[in-house]
């Protein structure tokens, strides 16, 4: 039961504080990473396009009483693109969708064995898993730093397990995330950013067949929270570093199977050009209960057109 809170966990870092831009570059008005942030819409007609690249990898594993113990290397990459376009002139709704890709191995292959793809049958399995249509929108006009985003996730694999790889989810997800932000101070140094991300499980139950192969999922019937904490510091209009907390809680609504976890991390972020930014981010899986725990080490690019 421990592989399933890898994939749940790549889950949490890959959808990690999400930020938009806007075509500012001035300094005393504030840089695009500070002024469209991830609570904020962009206009009608741009295109807010994110690649996001997450590396997790662990060699512990937590039981049901949080008592961990060394284990064989497991690696979980997950590679997300998320398209957004404006579509009111209140900066109010944008509709999108997101495409999932992953490389998973384990039986103690190296990190990086991600990133040769080569379907090793009970080592590894690679692919497009997923694409969720979405909608993020503004609920109140008067607080436009408060938005919810709300995906319906369809997976596209054919099983969860083959001869022991997991791969992802093959379960509906309703996912709605709910993202708040708050300026510390008068000058737009310091941001307080918070993400609650809330993922409902569908599906059916999961069965092995003797090829080994699985049907249905391991997380049917449960519900996934994922509140976040995230602060933001800007030594120049150009630059963010950032500290963060989340923590993982799948609560069982009949399937019989919970687990948590918790993560700390860091990360910057830095403006290449008046619509591209790039951002970096480690995080450490502190503790958990019947869980993977491990290291993620992510990359993304943002552009806004």
């Amino acid at each position: 039961m421990k592989k399933y809170l890898i994939l749940a966990a790549l889950s949490l870092i890959v959808s990690i504080n999400a930020q938009a831009q806007d075509t500012n570059d001035d300094d005393q008005a504030g840089s695009v990473i500070q002024n469209l942030t991830p609570s904020k819409l962009i206009g009608k007609g741009q295109v807010d396009i994110k690649w996001f690249n997450n590396l997790f990898t662990q060699t512990r594993v937590a039981d049901v009483n949080g008592d961990v113990r060394t284990a064989p290397r497991e690696n979980f990459f997950t590679s997300t693109l998320d398209f957004f376009y404006g579509v009111s002139e209140n900066r109010r709704v944008s509709l999108g969708a997101i495409l999932e890709f992953r490389s998973n191995t384990i039986g103690g292959r190296g990190a990086l064995d991600v990133f040769s793809f080569d379907g090793e049958r009970g080592a590894a399995r690679s692919g497009i898993t997923s694409i969720a249509p979405s909608i993020k929108f503004v609920p109140f006009a008067a607080a436009s730093n408060f938005s919810i985003q709300s995906s319906i996730v369809i997976p596209v694999i054919e099983s969860e397990f083959d001869d022991g790889v997991f791969f992802d989810q093959d379960g509906l997800v309703i996912q709605n995330r709910f993202f708040y932000d708050l300026p510390i101070g008068g000058n737009n140094q310091w941001q307080l950013f918070f993400d609650l991300n809330t993922e409902l499980n569908l599906g059916d139950d999961l069965t092995f067949f003797e090829d080994g192969r699985s049907e249905g999922s391991f997380a049917n019937d449960s519900l996934r929270l994922i509140p976040g904490v995230f602060l933001s510091y800007f030594p120049s209009s150009k630059v963010s570093l950032q500290g963060f907390v989340q923590h993982f809680q799948l609560i069982d609504l009949g399937n019989d199977f919970e687990q948590d976890l918790t993560a700390v991390g860091a990360g910057v972020k830095y403006q290449l050009t008046d619509k591209l930014n790039i951002e970096a981010l480690w995080s450490y899986f502190a503790r958990g209960n019947d869980s993977g725990l491990g290291e993620s080490y992510n990359l993304g690019l943002r552009y806004v057109l």
